[in-house]
């Protein structure tokens, strides 16, 4: 079954590029969309100051975070975390970029080779389904009836937990097309065969339900990329 990790980062600013540092990782793992328990959060020691600004934001201080190991001390640790699994990252980009600037400061391989692949990036997902509206974490947690009240600052950890019930919301009806096609044997050689007396009533949906299907199909298929099956299915007229 497909392992997950919804992370997210703190840092003290918006560009790595200019000398900012990460200061929090949080990593959640799901296995089969279903959460295991298992969780990576760090704080980290950035080696320079954290501007009020950014204070402002995730409540992380300088002082705070004097006495907190550094990324190289906790990167082997993240790295075994999340090697082979698929990330989720809400504004992927940036935290992928934090992430590898700081494997690249300590001679570590980027997070592409060490994950199975491109992350996910709920904000282009976000932006995707909902065209022109907001695709912040807040707003989708509002849209989607999420309990973020307690949320007073950004922090890794509290953000990937929301993350994870967002992802879940907007991914819905996928875990509905998995199929067990092994069904057990024995129940199968003891189930008894019905009786049917009687003429079968024939019972069609109507209109209303029909533009409905059609209407959840659409938004799993807009979710997927376009990458559902039955699109490319012909349909059947009935009879």
């Amino acid at each position: 079954m497909k392992r997950q990790i919804i992370l997210d980062t703190e840092t003290t600013g918006l560009e790595w590029q200019n000398g900012d540092r990460l200061i929090e990782i949080g990593c959640v793992e799901m296995v089969g969309r279903k959460r295991t328990g298992r969780q990576l959060h760090r704080f980290v020691n950035p080696e320079r100051e954290v501007p009020e600004g950014a204070v402002a934001i995730h409540g992380i201080t300088t002082e705070f975070l004097a006495d907190k190991p550094k990324f190289r001390d906790v990167a082997a640790e993240f790295v075994d975390f999340v090697r082979d699994a698929e990330l989720v990252i809400h504004n992927a980009a940036f935290d992928v970029g934090f992430i590898d600037n700081e494997l690249n400061l300590i001679g570590l391989p980027l997070l592409r080779t060490i994950t199975s692949g491109p992350p996910i990036d709920t904000v282009r997902m976000a932006r995707d389904m909902f065209p022109g509206k907001r695709a912040n974490l807040d707003a989708l947690c509002e849209r989607f009836g999420i309990d973020n009240t307690h949320r007073e600052f950004h922090g890794a950890l509290r953000d990937a937990e929301l993350l994870v019930e967002v992802y879940l919301a907007m991914t819905r009806g996928q875990e509905s097309l998995i199929i067990d096609l092994e069904p057990d044997a024995a129940a199968v050689r003891s189930a008894a065969p019905t009786r049917v007396s009687g003429a079968l009533r024939r019972v069609q949906a109507s209109d209303a339900e029909r533009s409905e299907h059609e209407r959840v199909l659409a938004e799993i298929d807009k979710a997927s990329g376009g990458a559902t099956v039955w699109r490319a299915i012909e349909p059947v007229t009935p009879a």
